[in-house]
C-alpha cells in the first residue's frame, strides 16, 4: 500500500502564492537582490535606467515591491496610480526619492540601508584628502596631456594636519579611526552628544571647527537644517588655504561660494561626490561651476559605489523587504510604524492569500474559503491612527468565532500598524469586514 507523502513545516511560506509577487528593480541594482528574491520564488523584472513620474507609475501599476536607487523618483501622484504596491526598496542611503508621507498614508512601508556603504565612502574620503595634499588630479591630467611638471610645489603630508569633520555618525566617526591612523589630528562638530573615537575631540561650534581644520569633511544628512550649512559666511570662516570634501548630500554646500573661494585661492582645493541637481542617467551632460577649476576632484556620486557595498546593500534591503512580504515585519522602515514580528506559529502548506491590495482573495484559491492549514492566520492592518479602530477589529474576529493568539501595535502620529495572529479559521469574511472599517488603510492576511 503506497504511504501518503508526508507534509512538511513551511516557516517562509506566505498565504499568496510567492510566484504571484512581482518585483520590479530600477538603475542596475546589484543583482545580488535578484538572486535573494528570486530563491523565494517571485517574479522579478528589471529596469537598468532612471524612472519617474507617469513612466514610473505606468512600470509599477501591478507591482508589489518595487526597488530603485537615488536617480528615480517616487512621487505621492505616481504612488497612487500604484495599487498593488505593498513595499518599496531604496538600495541606497537615502530616501528623499520616494514621497515619504504620501507612502505612508498608504501603507507602504520604505526600506533603505542607511549603514552597509559606511566603509566605502569612508575610504574615498580618506584617498580624497591626500589626493587634494598632493594634487594628484592635476598632476594626472598634466601627464595625460603630455606635460611633465616635477615640483613639490603646493604638495603636502597629511600627517600633523588637522582635519574637521562634520557629522559624527557611522561615516564621520569612521573617517576619523582611519585619518588619525595616517597620523592626522580630528576635531568634529555634531548636534548630538556622541562618543569620540581614539583621540578625536569635540568642538561646540561650527565655526570653532572651521578656524582650526585644514581639511573640512562634510558627514550630515539631508535636511533643513543642513541646506547650505556651508555657505558664504561658513568658507568665509575656514582656514586660508584648506581643502572642503563633500561626500554627503548635494545640498549641504553652497556650490558657487565655494568655486568662488576657489578662484580666489581662499580655499586650495576641493572634493565632491554630491551636487545639488544631478543628471538622470549615465552619459548625460554634466554642469557644475567647479568643473575646469584647479586642484578640484568631481565624482559622479560613486563615493558608496563599490561592488562590496553594493553587494552588501543590495542583501540588506532585499531581506527587509522579503521579511514584510513574508511575515509583515516593519523593522528598518524609515516612514511606518516599525513592528519586528517572530515567524507564524504552526505548520502546514497552503498557497492561499486574501490580501484587498490587487492580489487574490481565498475563494479564488479555496472555493470553500476554508484553510486547510494548522499555522495560525496573520492579519497585517494598517489604519489610520484614531481612538476606536482596534476595538472594531477585536469585535469583528470575536462576531466570527475566531481566537486572537497574539497581537502587535505600532504607531506614528498618521499611521497605526496592528498584526494579529488568530487561531485558525474562516478568513474571508475577516478580511471583508475588516477592509469595510473607516479607517482601515491597507489589510493584507498570511496563513
Amino acid at each position: 500500500m503506497p504511504t501518503a507523502p508526508t507534509r512538511l513545516p513551511s516557516p517562509v511560506r506566505t498565504s499568496f502564492p510567492k510566484d504571484k509577487i512581482r518585483v520590479l528593480l530600477l538603475e542596475r541594482i546589484h543583482p545580488r537582490a535578484q538572486e535573494l528574491f528570486a530563491a523565494e520564488g517571485f517574479q522579478v523584472e528589471q529596469h537598468a535606467g532612471a524612472l519617474e513620474g507617469d513612466e514610473l507609475a505606468a512600470a509599477a501599476r501591478d507591482v508589489h515591491v518595487l526597488g530603485l536607487r537615488s536617480a528615480s523618483n517616487l512621487s505621492a501622484a505616481a504612488l497612487a496610480q500604484c495599487p498593488r504596491l505593498l513595499t518599496v526598496g531604496c538600495f541606497c542611503i537615502g530616501t528623499n526619492q520616494v514621497d515619504l508621507g504620501a507612502a505612508n498614508l498608504a501603507g507602504v512601508p520604505v526600506f533603505n540601508s542607511p549603514f552597509s556603504n559606511t566603509r566605502s565612502v569612508a575610504e574615498l574620503t580618506i584617498a580624497e584628502i591626500v589626493a587634494l595634499h598632493r594634487r594628484l588630479a592635476d598632476k594626472s591630467a598634466q601627464m595625460h596631456a603630455g606635460v611633465w611638471d616635477k615640483s613639490a610645489a603646493g604638495a603636502h603630508e597629511v600627517r600633523g594636519r588637522t582635519l574637521g569633520i562634520v557629522g559624527y555618525g557611522r561615516i564621520g566617526s569612521q573617517v576619523s579611526v582611519l585619518a588619525e591612523a595616517m597620523g592626522m589630528r580630528v576635531v568634529f562638530y555634531d548636534t548630538a552628544a556622541v562618543l569620540p573615537l581614539g583621540n578625536a575631540r569635540p568642538v561646540r561650534t561650527l565655526d570653532e571647527l572651521l578656524a582650526q581644520a585644514d581639511v573640512v569633511s562634510m558627514h550630515v544628512p539631508a535636511t533643513r537644517a543642513t541646506q547650505r550649512l556651508v555657505g558664504p559666511a561658513q568658507i568665509a570662516a575656514m582656514k586660508p588655504g584648506s581643502y572642503l570634501i563633500n561626500n554627503a548630500r548635494g545640498g549641504v554646500v553652497d556650490i558657487a561660494a565655494l568655486a568662488a573661494a576657489l578662484r580666489e585661492k581662499k580655499v586650495a582645493g576641493a572634493a565632491l561626490d554630491v551636487f545639488p541637481t544631478e543628471p538622470g542617467s549615465n552619459g548625460a551632460a554634466f554642469e557644475c561651476e567647479l568643473r575646469g577649476l584647479p586642484n578640484v576632484i568631481l565624482t559622479p556620486h560613486v563615493a558608496g559605489s563599490t561592488e562590496e557595498a553594493q553587494e552588501s546593500i543590495a542583501s540588506d534591503v532585499a531581506t527587509k523587504l522579503t521579511r514584510f512580504i513574508n511575515n509583515g515585519s516593519t523593522t528598518g522602515s524609515v516612514n511606518s510604524p516599525q513592528v519586528d514580528l517572530p515567524e507564524q506559529s504552526g505548520t502546514g502548506i497552503l498557497p492561499v492569500d486574501s490580501g484587498g491590495t490587487g492580489v487574490p482573495s481565498v475563494s479564488e484559491h479555496h472555493s470553500d474559503g476554508h484553510a486547510t492549514s494548522s499555522r495560525r492566520h496573520r492579519i497585517l492592518h494598517f489604519h489610520r491612527n484614531v481612538p476606536g479602530v482596534l476595538s472594531k477589529m477585536h469585535a469583528i474576529i470575536a462576531e466570527v468565532g475566531a481566537n486572537i493568539a497574539a497581537e502587535y501595535l505600532q504607531t506614528n502620529p498618521e499611521v497605526g500598524y496592528v498584526v494579529l495572529d488568530v487561531d485558525p479559521t474562516n478568513a474571508a469574511p475577516i478580511v471583508d469586514r475588516l477592509k469595510a472599517i473607516p479607517e482601515t488603510i491597507r489589510v493584507r492576511m498570511l496563513w
